[in-house]
C-alpha cells in the first residue's frame, strides 16, 4: 500500500509550514503513478529587486507541493486505502473522493478542464507572475493527458496534526497532537467510474478531543 503518511510527514518536517489541505490524484488505470500534492499555509516576501538591499513589496502565498508517488497498486481500493489511512492518522474530520468523467469528450465544460490541470498539478503558466505548485513530479503532464480521456479519481482531506486546523478541532478521537493511532477502521467503498460522483468518508466524532 502507498505510504503516504510517511510522504507527508517528511514534507512538513522540511517545510515547517502548517498544511490547508492534502489532495491525492489518480487515473483508473493500475500501477500509474499517483500525485500527492500538500497545500501550505504561509507566505513569501518578495523583494523590489534581486539586491540584498531592496525592500519587501509583496507576499505569495507558498505554492502547494506536489510529489509523484510511484509505488505499484492493483485496485483503486489499494488508493482509497492509503488515502483513509493518512487522513485517519493526520486528525482530519473526513476524506472527499471525486469521481471525474474525462474532460476530454463533447459538452465537457472548460472548468472541467481546468480542475483536472489543477488535480495534478499541470500548471502550464503561474498566477500573477508566481509559482501555484512547486512539482517534483516528471509524469504530471502524461497523468493529465490520460485524465482527459479515462478520467481520475480525487482525494481531499484537511490535517489537524500538523494543519491550521488544531485550534478548531472539535473530535474526541484526537489525541493532544491531533493525532489517531492506526489503523483506520473506515472501509473503502468501490468506486463506480461511471459520472461524477462524490463520497465522503466521516471519520471524527464530535466532541472535546482527547488528552
Amino acid at each position: 500500500m502507498l505510504n503516504v503518511s510517511r510522504l507527508i510527514e517528511d514534507q512538513c518536517g522540511a517545510m515547517k509550514l502548517p498544511l490547508v489541505a492534502v489532495t491525492m490524484a489518480a487515473v483508473p488505470c493500475t500501477d500509474t503513478p499517483v500525485i500527492l500534492t500538500l497545500h501550505w499555509h504561509g507566505f513569501m516576501r518578495e523583494p523590489l529587486a534581486d539586491l540584498s538591499e531592496a525592500g519587501t513589496v509583496a507576499l505569495r502565498s507558498v505554492p502547494s507541493s506536489a510529489m509523484q508517488v510511484n509505488d505499484r497498486w492493483g485496485d483503486l481500493k489499494d488508493l482509497d486505502r492509503a488515502a483513509l489511512e493518512a487522513a485517519w492518522s493526520f486528525g482530519a474530520w473526513d476524506v472527499a473522493r471525486s469521481e471525474r468523467r474525462a474532460c476530454a469528450r463533447p459538452g465537457a465544460r472548460s472548468r472541467e478542464f481546468l480542475e483536472c490541470r489543477q488535480a495534478f498539478s499541470a500548471f502550464p503558466f503561474g498566477v500573477d507572475g508566481g509559482e501555484v505548485a512547486m512539482a517534483d513530479a516528471p509524469d504530471h503532464e502524461e497523468l493529465f493527458s490520460l485524465a482527459q480521456v479515462r478520467g481520475y479519481l480525487m482525494w481531499l482531506f484537511r490535517p489537524v496534526s500538523h494543519g491550521i486546523w488544531k485550534d478548531v478541532a472539535d473530535d474526541r478521537t484526537l489525541d493532544a497532537l491531533g493525532k489517531r493511532p492506526l489503523p483506520c477502521p473506515v472501509a473503502p467503498v468501490a468506486p463506480k467510474l461511471e459520472r461524477d460522483v462524490k463520497t465522503v468518508y466521516r471519520l471524527g466524532t464530535a466532541g472535546a478531543s482527547m488528552v
